[in-house]
């Protein structure tokens, strides 16, 4: 299999910035000890994947320490997203991502998202697999989203013009993706966490034990 790189778009885990909707069900401080341990486990499962380079893109920068303990713990590479909405921040780091490639011989990119704990190091070697034989692949979210998108060429258009955090992401980005003549992998949908009636999808994850006790108030 071609080697590829792992992009993790993260958010600092900053109280009243990450997870911000799950604070009344968690409060300011159990939301972002949620955000930085799914910022952990998306980078150990990116990392166990083997697949490639691993660079973690966060926002507002990088210097937050959960930020930095993920490079002295994996030897990630650390960089800063852009400014502008979810789409263009995206086309950005495939945009750097490809750049650097030609430079460094690298293979093509998949982009994750830290609120999906279902991406699994399994999961990432597939959507892998699937990307070695297909010119994108998807890994959809149940919410009518997704998590994992990967490109084996620079494509702006799929990004543009998604009315992104609606249900209507998943739908679009495959019209965009077919307009491109870009025929794509699918894989199941996973979950990813963004409201209180999510939660239920970490009780069978270990090390995630704690959140359900914090919102039970015990």
């Amino acid at each position: 299999m071609q080697p590829l790189a792992i992009a993790v778009m993260a958010k600092a885990p900053v109280p009243g910035l990450a997870k911000t909707r799950l604070v009344p069900a968690l409060g300011e401080a159990g939301a972002a000890a949620l955000a930085a341990r799914l910022l952990d486990h998306a980078v150990a499962q990116a990392v166990a994947a083997a697949l490639g380079p691993v660079t973690v893109w966060a926002t507002p920068d990088a210097t937050h320490p959960a930020f930095v303990r993920l490079q002295q713990r994996h030897g990630v590479r650390l960089a800063v997203q852009s400014a502008g909405n979810l789409g263009q921040r995206m086309a950005a780091v495939f945009a750097a991502s490809f750049a650097d490639s030609c430079a460094n011989h690298r293979g093509p990119l998949m982009l994750i998202g830290t609120d999906l704990p279902g991406l699994t190091a399994a999961v990432l070697q597939q959507a892998a697999a699937a990307l070695a034989t297909h010119p994108a692949v998807l890994v959809p979210a149940l919410d009518g989203g997704y998590g994992l998108i990967g490109l084996r060429q620079p494509a702006p258009e799929v990004f543009a013009g998604v009315d992104w955090s609606t249900p209507a992401v998943l739908a679009q980005t495959r019209q965009r993706l077919a307009a491109a003549g870009l025929r794509h992998a699918e894989l199941p949908a996973v979950a990813d966490i963004d409201e209180a009636a999510d939660l239920v999808h970490l009780q069978v994850l270990p090390g995630f034990e704690w959140v359900q006790a914090l919102r039970d108030g015990t």
